[in-house]
C-alpha cells in the first residue's frame, strides 16, 4: 500500500470520524489507495493518528457508500454509490481521476431521462418564486459571459441554479433529490467547458423558462431536449 499524504490529527467525537472519512475517500479517489488494496486498521491507525474505533467507523461508512467491500479491500469505481453526493464530490475533487471513462456520456444520458420530464412538470406546476429564481439565473448567466471580462465560474453557478430551481419547480420529490447528484457534476463539467470555446447556453435556457413561464408542458420537454443536445456538444 503506497503511504498516505500528511494528516493532521483529528479532536474526539465526530470530527475524528469525519477527518478520516475524508482523508480515506480521498486517498482511494485520488489513487493513493489503488483499486484491491487492503487497508488495515493498525496501518490506518498509526498513519492517521486515530484511535481504531474511529478508522474502523470510518471504513464502514465507506463501505456503505461502495468504495471498499466490508472487509476494507478498496472496490473499482463503476462500484461506487454516485448517488451518493459526497462520492460524487469525492470523485469530482480528484486530482488523479476528475473525469473517469464514460462518465460525461453517462451523465448526459441521466439528465436526458429527467430533465426534460422535469421542465414538462416545471411549466405544470412552477410558482411565482420558481419564475423569479429562473429569471435572476438567466440575468447571471447573461452577465457571466458578457466580453470583454467572461466569468466562467459565475456561469457555471448560474446554470447550476437554474437546473436546481427546475428540478424543484417539477414539484417531483425525487426529481428534486436528483439535484444532488446532477448538480455537482454538472458544475464540475461546466468549469471546464466554460474556460474555452463553446456555445452560449443563454438562448436555450431562455426557451426553457419561456415555456415554463407560459405553462407549456411539451414545449419545455422539447426546449430542455435542444438544451440538453447544445450542451452535448460542448462536451469535454
Amino acid at each position: 500500500m503506497t503511504s498516505s499524504p500528511p494528516v493532521p490529527h483529528a479532536r474526539a467525537g465526530r470530527d475524528a470520524h469525519r477527518t478520516a472519512v475524508e482523508v480515506l475517500a480521498r486517498g482511494i479517489a485520488d489513487g493513493t489507495y489503488a483499486i484491491g488494496t487492503q487497508l488495515q486498521l493498525a496501518v490506518l491507525t498509526a498513519q492517521l493518528g486515530a484511535a481504531e474505533p474511529v478508522i474502523g467507523g470510518a471504513l464502514h461508512a465507506l463501505a456503505s457508500k461502495g468504495l471498499v467491500t466490508t472487509a476494507g479491500v478498496v472496490r473499482p469505481q463503476p462500484e461506487w454509490n454516485l448517488l451518493d453526493s459526497d462520492v460524487l464530490r469525492w470523485l469530482l475533487t480528484s486530482g488523479a481521476t476528475p473525469w473517469p471513462d464514460g462518465f460525461i456520456s453517462d451523465l448526459h444520458e441521466l439528465r436526458r431521462a429527467v430533465e426534460p420530464s422535469a421542465a414538462a412538470l416545471a411549466a405544470q406546476h412552477r410558482s411565482a418564486d420558481d419564475l423569479s429564481a429562473l429569471d435572476q439565473a438567466l440575468t447571471v448567466m447573461a452577465a457571466a459571459q458578457q466580453t470583454p471580462d467572461p466569468d466562467p465560474a459565475l456561469a457555471a453557478r448560474a446554470d447550476a441554479a437554474f437546473h436546481t430551481t427546475l428540478l424543484a419547480a417539477s414539484g417531483n420529490r425525487f426529481f428534486a433529490h436528483l439535484a444532488r447528484v446532477i448538480i455537482p457534476a454538472l458544475t464540475a463539467r461546466n468549469r471546464k467547458v466554460h474556460a474555452g470555446p463553446h456555445h452560449s447556453p443563454l438562448p436555450a435556457h431562455t426557451e426553457v423558462a419561456a415555456c415554463v413561464r407560459e405553462r407549456d408542458a411539451d414545449g419545455a420537454y422539447t426546449a430542455m431536449l435542444e438544451l440538453l443536445d447544445v450542451s452535448q456538444r460542448d462536451d469535454p
